[in-house]
């Protein structure tokens, strides 16, 4: 794919029939081929599945039909259902599992003309930070292919800054979404909880999980967002308010903005490179007219053990399915038990485990009052405090992430690698609109190679709209 080829005009010329679907897919699958094979950002190309989508989308556009997304390729990330194609979740547990059925989300791109183009990897059952947890291949960064891709949507992510898509879907549970983007310098959303339907996304914790777009700009990004958010009657946490458009951008500046600086959420423990980087992006939305006002979220240092307790407790109840009796993975036993151990023994790798032990435990009697509920009445009082801070200004902006991305193996303690999320877990824990984009690039620490870093926003709920905006000027700069 041409890197100087937006979404936009990709899909008009399929709709003007100067191109064609299949033969744009046909393009992208031969280039994914020749090079995906250095990054890894594919589990699964699926040729068949999307040529034959190709084909569909040009018989409706010769049919009359104007498509937004018109043959334009769309990666996937490998937790989406796609009806006939395997479904992973990059686990061992689900590695030959056919899905019977396709994710709204996805269908949703489908309807609007998208081609369904490959499965992405990530982090085993979306659980990590860096895409190293995947138990089916390995995800390079395409920037730096000695760094990781940052997690869990990273195959989303490396094939969007590879150029071998001009759009994938991610999911973002902590961050899972805004930190690969900041990591490989491209756009990524996590729109507000239940604007985008979570049928057919493999739940990791169903409280936080919400699907999104990647792309190489903030307009890419918003025509993606367009095609998935709304409604679903298949998904009760979907909200029944209309999505407003937000792929048609007015603003020129950002006069009359004001832009919230988290005092929580300081620089001086960045490393001096960093925290220039994102000291200058901030003097940026200063220059474009916005006012920087101070607010403060006393509650968010809170987020990280909030976040820690709620997410893993929600997937020991999720991942209790994986049982090998119904589906996936199944290890005999000598018995129902002895199955059960035996199966999940195999088909979950450290992370999952590690995940599982503390959500038991958490839930556990004697203990789910004492971990659960109080970490319940923290997330009530992290949102709290957002909806006060956005008393005082229009848009929060922050890092998305503390450093550049890191070398595979840098983050042996668990501890540490859950520290990558201390900016974004606070705005997951408040289900509020968030996205990463670049800002600028800071030395690698060992190289000295140029790598991206992510300015974080954030907008009150369901204020997409406004969100995209200010990005869309911040871009322009």
């Amino acid at each position: 794919m041409a890197q100087t080829t937006t979404v936009a005009a990709l899909a008009a010329s399929v709709n003007a029939r100067e191109r064609s679907a299949r033969e744009i897919a046909q393009a992208a699958l031969a280039d994914a081929a020749a090079r995906d094979g250095a990054i890894g950002a594919f589990l699964a190309l699926n040729e068949d599945v999307t040529l034959a989508w190709a084909e569909s989308i040009d018989a409706r556009i010769s049919a009359g039909e104007q498509l937004p997304l018109a043959g334009v390729p769309v990666a996937i990330k490998d937790n989406l259902a796609l009806a006939g194609t395997r479904t992973t979740c990059g686990s061992k547990m689900l590695e030959n599992w056919v899905a019977p059925y396709t994710a709204t989300a996805v269908e949703r791109v489908l309807r609007a003309g998208g081609v369904p183009f490959g499965k992405t990897n990530l982090d085993e059952f979306a659980m990590g930070s860096s895409c190293e947890n995947s138990a089916l291949g390995v995800t390079r960064n395409p920037l730096h292919l000695e760094r990781v891709p940052g997690g869990s949507s990273g195959g989303s992510a490396a094939a969007v800054a590879a150029d071998l898509t001009p759009l994938s879907l991610g999911s973002d549970t902590g961050g899972s979404i805004r930190e690969p983007a900041a990591f490989c310098g491209i756009v990524g959303l996590k729109p507000t909880y239940g604007r985008v339907s979570r049928y057919g996304l493999i739940a990791f914790a169903s409280s936080l999980d919400q699907i999104g777009p990647f792309g190489r700009s903030v307009a890419d990004v918003a025509l993606l967002y367009d095609a998935i958010a709304g409604k679903d009657p298949r998904d009760a946490t979907s909200v029944d308010r209309p999505a407003e458009a937000t792929s048609v951008f007015t603003r020129q500046d950002l006069r009359g903005m004001r832009i919230g600086i988290v005092s929580e959420f300081g620089l001086d423990a960045l490393e001096p490179s960093v925290r220039a980087v994102y000291e200058a992006a901030y003097a940026d939305l200063l220059r474009l007219g916005a006012e920087l006002v101070d607010v403060t979220l006393p509650t968010a240092r809170y987020a990280l053990a909030t976040y820690y307790l709620l997410a893993p407790a929600e997937a020991s109840s999720n991942l209790a399915r994986f049982d090998g009796i119904r589906y996936g993975l199944r290890v005999a036993g000598d018995d129902v038990g002895d199955l059960y151990e035996k199966t999940r023994a195999a088909g979950f790798g450290p992370e999952v485990k590690r995940r599982i032990l503390i959500g038991t435990h958490a839930l556990s009697s004697g203990y789910y009052d004492a971990y659960y509920v109080k970490a319940q009445k923290a997330r009530t009082l992290i949102a709290a405090d957002f909806a006060k801070a956005f008393q005082a200004c229009d848009i929060i902006a922050s890092p998305a992430a503390s450093t550049t991305a890191f070398a595979f193996q840098a983050k042996k303690d668990p501890y540490s690698m859950y520290l990558m999320d201390y900016y974004t877990i606070p705005i997951s824990l408040a289900g509020l609109p968030s996205l990463s984009q670049p800002c600028g690039f800071a030395p690698d620490p060992l190289d000295g190679t140029p790598m991206p870093l992510g300015l974080q926003l954030a907008a009150p709920l369901f204020e997409e709209r406004r969100l995209l905006e200010v990005a869309r000027v911040f871009e322009a700069r």
